[in-house]
């Protein structure tokens, strides 16, 4: 255990003190800074206004950048050790690779997330001190979405990490996942997969194996519970979920799809040619 705590501490060191940490914290900082001086918090869609309608709008742009700054910045880790020559300085040191690799991925979760969620809480604290109502049960559920969200891509990161050889492949490989999931939220391949005949039923419960569709759905549901944006696939979520069910469905899936790659990132570590 305290090999693991200072392997993760090892890693918020240095991803602290890395220029990538301050344009992440930046951009997320900087949204939040937007979206009030834009006036958002004055507007009203659909009844919903004030720090609720800003926040919704946070979660809706944090669900396309979040992913690919995680996984971009997190594949690097192990694949870039690996061409630095880390491991080897490494495995001369009283550390196993268990501790070093799980400690790696707590290090790095704690700063991927703990900006974001900031930003949303500096959004918070700024409506406390304006006076604005302040949705709470919205506030804990976005923290549980982002908190889930930000561990998935962090096991898939960490598995593509282990299975690239270069920085540069898993980098290429990151941005593909990204790019193949974002595609399948209804858009394009969803299209397709219509196109050629499949039952709508099966396209949508595959749609909601895409863990930013999940997200971006759940996120919706909070704000309108009977998913009327969606159209008749609100039908087949609501039958098969409920409201809650989908939620916790929301919160569960991604946080276990990430353990999993995960799991099996590490499967692959301790069994590969680690110089």
């Amino acid at each position: 255990m305290n090999h693991l705590l200072l392997a993760a501490r090892t890693d918020i060191s240095e991803s602290l003190r890395s220029r990538w940490f301050m344009v992440y914290t930046l951009v997320f900082g900087g949204i939040i800074v937007a979206l009030f001086v834009s006036g958002l918090t004055e507007s009203r869609v659909m009844g919903f206004s004030g720090l609720s309608r800003v926040l919704v709008t946070y979660l809706q742009i944090t669900m396309a950048i979040l992913p690919v700054f995680v996984l971009i910045t997190t594949v690097r880790s192990v694949a870039g050790d690996r061409e630095a020559g880390v491991f080897e300085y490494m495995l001369s040191l009283p550390v196993s690779l268990s501790a070093w690799y799980w400690g790696k991925m707590l290090g790095r979760f704690f700063v991927v997330f703990l900006p974001v969620v900031l930003a949303m809480f500096a959004a918070v604290f700024w409506g406390l001190g304006k006076a604005i109502e302040i949705p709470w049960v919205q506030v804990a559920y976005y923290t549980g979405f982002l908190l889930s969200l930000a561990w998935c891509f962090l096991g898939i990161g960490m598995l593509v990490s282990t299975l690239a050889r270069t920085s540069d492949v898993a980098t290429g490989i990151a941005f593909i996942i990204w790019l193949v999931l974002l595609l399948f939220m209804d858009l394009i391949l969803l299209g397709l997969l219509v196109r050629q005949g499949m039952p709508s039923e099966s396209v949508i419960l595959l749609a909601l194996f895409n863990p930013m569709q999940v997200f971006r759905t759940a996120a919706m549901m909070l704000f309108d519970p009977h998913l009327v944006l969606l159209g008749q696939s609100a039908y087949v979520i609501l039958d098969n979920f409920g409201q809650l069910g989908y939620r916790a469905w929301a919160l569960a899936y991604p946080v276990v799809l990430g353990s999993v790659c995960a799991w099996a990132g590490y499967s692959v570590f301790k069994r590969s040619d680690l110089p």
